[in-house]
Formats: C-alpha cells, structure tokens, sequence
C-alpha cells in the first residue's frame, strides 16, 4: 500500500506545479482574475492532496 502512495508522490507534486505555472502564466499575461482565482482555489486544493498522499507515504512506511 505504501508503494501506490509513493508512486503518486511526482503526480501529486507535479500536479501543483502545472496549476502554479499556469496561475502565473495568467497573471503575467494580465489574464482575467477569475480565471486567476479558480488557480488559486485547484493551487491550494491540490497542495492539499499532496500533502495528505505525501503523509500517507510515510505513515505506511513506517508500519
């Protein structure tokens, strides 16, 4: 079980990068701020999953 998490680590991590790449992206660009704001919101959502998956990796490892 602690092998699927690990492996979903870089998924997870590369998932926030993606949506914080874009987030900039839009806002060097002057894109519109909603768009910018639902980043944000997937940003912090997906920050959220990794951290739990990340957490959960460890955790199993651990037994």
């Amino acid at each position: 079980m602690a092998g699927t998490f690990h492996a979903l680590v870089p998924f997870a991590v590369a998932a926030v990068a993606i949506v914080l790449v874009l987030g900039l992206a839009n806002m060097v660009r002057g894109g519109s701020p909603v768009l910018s704001q639902r980043l944000m919101r997937l940003r912090v959502i997906l920050q959220l999953v990794a951290i739990v998956i990340i957490l959960m990796t460890f955790l199993l490892a651990r037994h």
